[in-house]
């Protein structure tokens, strides 16, 4: 024993709990949610005594840095736009969630457009965000649903791995061991080890997924999922009588009809409609916005800027058919300023007359109805700087 107690031992030791320290101290917030890896509810959000939250990138959750007053300020509509990759963008001033606060801005709105997609989030880790964001006084949400099922499940296992006390998981429960189990996990440092090796003992994430996108099982799994996470956030949100657009992801596909192809989702979400939901199909706007193609970016179904844009312009027109509802009455007769605003070809109905007498939150908690958006592309006009970052 005395001699496993020794003065390199001590050293070592009062090193590593040293690292530990400095790395909790100055490092809090890549600690925040780090290991949990998005499903953790408070990863990226920081509440501070003045008032405000603060959005930032954290170790289990990479939020775009953003600042908002906690409790929505009178006279505000509230955005808050949930997903993946896609509606981040390719900046923050280059996604949809940027372009429509501008455009409701532009027509008299005093709008607050906040963007919460994150990276490979899936129905799941998006549900989490959410449930966490409608004690922030939400006008509108806006989920934007896509296929992301293989990230979330593996993800969700790499959160459970070492949850338990166990004495084997003990050295997990070190940030430094954990950091160094991930890196070799994710082949960071694979660029020292020679090519041959590389080749004889990889395992491919992006093999692992495609296995699973072929496997006629795990993908009904996957669909079942996603209706049934994606009708209990619905159901959520209705319940606090916040209003939901579902805005469903497609991806360049030449075998597919028209090019476009959206997996089900425009089905999903076409079933879930109903009072306060409504429906934005990405495919039907881009098919009626004429070459396509042009507003991708990659084969993945991210977005060029224009594209966004694109998107901002359909979700607008679908608020402005619902102003009554959602309580913008500076869109009833607004139009962009400088310049007419193309006829759209959206199909919606007329929304139902609120009942004479009830209260007006009532009224624009109850109403809705089936929204399809397929506008034509805004010309020109690249989203401009907003004068001040979202409060």
């Amino acid at each position: 024993m005395k001699r496993l107690i020794t003065p390199a031992f001590i050293l070592a030791v009062a090193l590593l709990v040293l690292a530990e320290l400095v790395a909790r101290t100055f490092f809090a917030r890549d600690f925040s949610g780090r290991f949990e890896y998005g499903f953790d509810s408070e990863a990226g959000f920081a509440e501070r005594a003045d008032g405000k939250v603060e959005l930032f990138r954290a170790g289990g959750r990479r939020f775009r840095p953003q600042t908002f007053a906690r409790k929505r300020p009178d006279g505000i509509f509230r955005i808050f736009v949930l997903g993946d990759s896609v509606p981040r963008g390719p900046s923050s001033h280059g996604a949809y969630a940027w372009c429509l606060g501008q455009e409701l801005e532009g027509l008299g709105v005093r709008a607050q457009s906040l963007n919460l997609a994150v990276a490979g989030f899936g129905v799941r880790r998006c549900q989490i965000v959410l449930r966490k964001i409608l004690a922030y006084d939400p006008s509108l949400i806006i989920l934007h649903v896509d296929n992301n099922e293989y990230a979330d499940d593996r993800e969700y296992r790499r959160s459970q791995e070492f949850k338990s006390w166990h004495p084997r998981h003990w050295p997990m429960k070190v940030y430094i061991f954990r950091r160094l189990y991930e890196l070799n996990l994710e082949k960071l440092f694979w660029m020292l080890v020679p090519e041959p090796i590389r080749a004889r003992f990889a395992v491919s994430d992006a093999d692992a997924q495609i296995a699973a996108s072929l496997d006629a099982d795990k993908i009904k799994e996957w669909q079942a999922r996603i209706k049934a996470t994606t009708a209990e956030s619905v159901a959520l949100a209705r319940r606090h009588r916040v209003p939901v657009l579902l805005l469903t992801q497609c991806r360049l596909d030449p075998d597919f009809p028209g090019g476009l192809n959206d997996n089900g989702l425009d089905a999903m979400a076409e079933s879930l409609t109903g009072p306060g939901v409504y429906h934005l199909s990405m495919r039907e706007t881009l098919l009626g916005a004429g070459n396509f193609r042009a507003y991708f970016r990659d084969l993945s179904g991210h977005l060029k800027e224009n594209g966004h844009r694109l998107l901002a312009q359909a979700i607008l027109e679908i608020l402005r058919k619902q102003y009554a509802s959602l309580g913008l009455a500076a869109l009833k007769e607004a139009e962009p300023p400088g310049a007419a605003r193309p006829e759209s070809s959206m199909t919606a109905g007329k929304p139902p007359a609120a009942a004479a007498g009830s209260p007006p939150e009532t009224q624009s908690g109850e109403v809705g109805l089936r929204s399809f958006a397929s506008p034509a592309p805004a010309p020109g006009a690249p989203p401009g700087r907003r004068p001040d970052t979202p409060e």
